[in-house]
């Protein structure tokens, strides 16, 4: 299919408003989020910085993760999803009080959460933290997202769904589902409510819920992303897109089935345990699929990495994407993840998922739309975007090592006996062995949000230097 302009008709509009919004949101609540994972990096080497009841890492830690996942991550694939499901059906976004709606909401979401998490009022459940009127203004929120993207595939001049819609699709849907019967509870006041579900089942529905967060939130939507913007970026078509089909229903057919192994050794039925276990090892094949589809479509445009630092971006993302997709499934083997379960390695599994696949490819995306949506041919600075290519990549690269090596340490510490049978190191033995670690993490996430800064700055010049335009003519089907 091609992506290309053809002749416009000056009376039908791509609604870019709502994708500069989300844009703009994108890069101010990524500096908040990482903000916040610095604080919490300092409290863990200096525990003194952890001050009063509202600023302890007890408090700021589901803030730190929420900021991170739904206000960077959400407003990123908003933005992008609502930029590329017009470019690429060539219409107009349906519904448009429901599109200001959900811009409008889901920031109300985020601001909730930045008021009620510090003054922990929260549910507990990882990544669900938020309390049950919260939960409903997100269901809401979802629900109207959920229609202006259908509406405005539904009105596509184009014959083809392009498969980077397939993935934005999935990832809304399945995000819709999780979060309703997870945060099923029974409210008993205001701000206080308790799971519909009881001990092992709650687990079970909770970590169905976290790792397809993680699967579909963090993983399809994002996917949706690398499927259109590595082929514009690099000029290039995609390389199979019969691969990019099989990729699809094979992810989203076995993703749904790995949140199992969360819950190894646990009162969870060894039935479940083992089949989150063998879903997890078969997901390293479509996850790979993806990964090596975005890598080939680089193929003849190689070169174009030494002068392009937004590619570079992109191509990188997908390098950690490879490696953390490989790293989930290894963890979830029963027999590594004694080892490695409750220690620093699962912060870093983590992070090279969050910040070197997340992270670098939302960046790389924004690059290449804040120029597009304010009438650029470019970025204010393009050294400015290499240089926050590397300081990203740097900073990546120590958090994610210092947590590796912090979580062998711990798993091997905490499982070594005497020949009495006695421990043969005590936990505080772990932490001071840890600390080294903690420090290298703080200063890899003090770069990484330098980083974050710089390209704040080069996106703020870029809008003010920008022309006055609104919205962008729709494209017609050569």
């Amino acid at each position: 299919m091609s992506l290309s302009t053809a002749a416009t008709d000056a009376t039908t509009t791509y609604n870019y408003t709502v994708v500069r919004q989300f844009s703009i949101m994108t890069v101010v609540w990524g500096f908040i989020g990482m903000l916040v994972g610095v604080i919490l990096a300092a409290q863990m080497a200096f525990p003194e910085l952890n001050f009063g009841p509202y600023f302890h890492f007890g408090r700021l830690r589901p803030l730190h993760t929420n900021a991170v996942i739904f206000a960077f991550g959400g407003s990123a694939l908003m933005a992008t999803s609502f930029y590329v499901v017009q470019r690429t059906c060539q219409a107009r976004l349906a519904f448009e009080p429901l599109v200001k709606f959900v811009f409008w909401g889901w920031q109300a979401v985020i601001v909730a959460a930045v008021i009620t998490l510090p003054l922990g009022l929260t549910s507990a459940k990882e990544y669900a933290e938020l309390e049950w009127p919260i939960d409903i203004l997100i269901a809401l929120v979802w629900l109207s997202y959920l229609a202006v993207f259908v509406g405005t595939i539904m009105r596509r001049k184009m014959p083809h769904i392009y498969v980077g819609n397939w993935f934005y699709l999935a990832f809304i849907i399945t995000v819709a589902v999780l979060h309703v019967v997870n945060s099923a509870a029974m409210p008993v006041t205001l701000f206080k409510s308790y799971s519909a579900y009881a001990g092992t089942t709650d687990a079970m529905i909770q970590w169905w819920y976290g790792h397809n967060a993680v699967g579909f939130f963090l993983t399809a939507g994002f996917l949706g992303m690398m499927y259109y913007y590595v082929p514009k970026q690099a000029e290039r078509p995609i390389y199979s897109y019969r691969l990019s089909i099989v990729h699809f229903w094979a992810l989203i057919s076995v993703y749904m089935w790995a949140g199992g192994h969360h819950l190894h050794y646990t009162s969870l039925p060894d039935w479940a345990q083992n089949l989150g276990m063998v879903m997890s090892l078969v997901l390293l094949a479509p996850s790979w699929g993806g990964m090596i589809n975005g890598m080939m479509t680089m193929s003849g445009a190689w070169h174009k990495l030494r002068t392009d630092p937004i590619l570079r971006f992109l191509v990188v993302s997908l390098s950690f994407y490879g490696m953390a997709t490989f790293e989930g499934p290894m963890m979830s083997i029963k027999t590594v993840n004694a080892l490695s379960h409750n220690t620093d390695w699962t912060i870093g599994h983590v992070h090279a998922g969050a910040l070197g696949w997340v992270a670098m490819i939302s960046f790389g995306a924004i690059y290449h739309t804040i120029p597009r949506i304010y009438g650029q041919i470019n970025m204010y600075s393009i050294p400015l975007i290499n240089l926050h290519f590397w300081l990203a990549t740097i900073g990546t690269v120590l958090y994610i090592a210092a947590m590796w090596v912090n979580g062998i340490a711990q798993g091997l510490m905490w499982r070594a006996v005497n020949t009495d049978g006695s421990l043969m190191y005590s936990f505080i033995q772990s932490v001071e062995v840890s600390w080294p670690g903690y420090i290298v993490r703080l200063i890899g996430g003090i770069i990484f949000l330098v980083g974050m800064g710089l390209m704040a700055y080069n996106v703020w010049m870029t809008i003010r230097n920008a022309k006055s335009v609104t919205d962008a003519p729709v494209t017609q089907p050569a």
